[in-house]
């Protein structure tokens, strides 16, 4: 089990943009997570998450939960759920991105908690598997929207993890 959290960089946004990029992520750490609060003015609501900018080689398994329904896909991307401008106004979603062994010479796994927020009967969160098959350590990652962008005022904040 993890003891020891590190925060290695905080980003909040200035102004839209449509991608973020961690972009010197060090090696040192066991295993990284990403804490984020986004919205976007698009009208997808969800975004794209790159492992060193990555499109390739990535599947995800999830299941979703929209008030009282339950729904579950997989894709060729890792992508995880963000408010849009159609959802209550002003509202952020929360998500946390885990990747353990992140630095390891061995394919990436990725656990993604998405609620992208609203104040509506259908709202859903979402919980994903994901892997990237690559032995390349992660030394960056890219946030990148569907369409549109990230909106001001977003915050997103990478902790490095040791086990010891």
């Amino acid at each position: 089990m993890a003891n020891t959290y590190t925060l290695i960089e905080a980003k909040t946004l200035g102004s839209a943009v449509a991608s973020v990029t961690f972009s010197s992520i060090p090696s040192t750490y066991t295993d990284i997570l990403f804490k984020v609060s986004l919205r976007t003015d698009g009208s997808t609501d969800a975004y794209f998450i790159r492992p060193n900018s990555a499109t390739s080689n990535i599947t995800q398994i999830n299941i979703q939960g929209y008030g009282s329904s339950v729904a579950s896909g997989n894709a060729t991307t890792l992508a995880a759920g963000v408010p849009v401008s159609t959802y209550t106004a002003n509202t952020f979603g929360n998500d946390e991105i885990y990747i353990p062994n992140y630095a390891g010479a061995n394919y990436k796994s990725f656990s993604i908690d998405s609620v992208p927020e609203n104040n509506a009967t259908t709202t859903r969160q979402v919980l994903e598997a994901g892997l990237w098959s690559d032995t390349t350590a992660i030394s960056s990652m890219k946030f990148e929207t569907i369409d549109g962008n990230f909106v001001q005022y977003c915050t997103l904040y990478l902790y490095g993890i040791k086990n010891s």
